[in-house]
């Protein structure tokens, strides 16, 4: 019995959340790309980007998960953003407890960048404290498309380990400004 609908609402949320981690975990996990030691990474296999670009990118990330706020579920997301003029900008989940307000971790960091004025972003790096590569959820992977399909997602480990996939095999056939250019064409 749960002495509050509070506990019972944490409940139902803690059992959503691990429901959806399992599935998103399981399906990116499985996937046949190999995830990546930094040790493995050489200059010229990440899109062009220095090695020291990416490991900042990727240290950032974990960094700023120190300071994510998630009283409620208890899982921290860091992301850290590379914008076109190699500035990293990052973010964490903000949790509220009015749980559709809460906001993830990748789109703190580009409402940060996009009001800082940037508006290209060739990579984005995420983490989280599980053990498995854990993806953006929908929403995070709608909004970082709609600043383009190139963009460079790298899941992130704690020990610096990654696995790096495009926005666009994230989410497939995303809806972007040309459908809405198109529907637009045909009135």
């Amino acid at each position: 019995r749960f002495q509050s609908s509070e506990s019972f609402n944490h409940l139902i949320v803690v059992v959503l959340v691990t429901s959806v981690l399992r599935h998103t975990t399981s399906k990116i996990n499985n996937q046949a790309r190999p995830g990546y030691n930094m040790a493995e990474i050489t200059n010229d296999c990440t899109n062009n980007y220095q090695e020291s670009t990416l490991t900042s990118l990727l240290k950032r990330s974990i960094k700023a998960k120190e300071h994510s706020h998630s009283p409620y579920s208890k899982f921290r997301v860091g992301a850290a953003l590379l914008t076109d003029t190699g500035e990293i900008i990052d973010g964490c989940n903000v949790e509220n407890a009015s749980y559709g307000l809460t906001i993830c971790a990748e789109r703190t960091a580009l409402v940060k960048a996009v009001s800082m004025g940037f508006k290209i972003f060739p990579a984005i790096a995420i983490t989280t404290d599980m053990e498995e590569f854990i993806a953006p959820c929908g929403a995070c992977r709608q909004v970082i498309a709609e600043f383009g399909l190139d963009c460079d997602v790298y899941l992130v480990k704690s020990d610096l380990s990654f696995k790096k996939l495009s926005i666009s095999e994230l989410l497939p056939m995303a809806f972007t400004s040309t459908d809405l250019e198109s529907a637009s064409m045909k009135k």
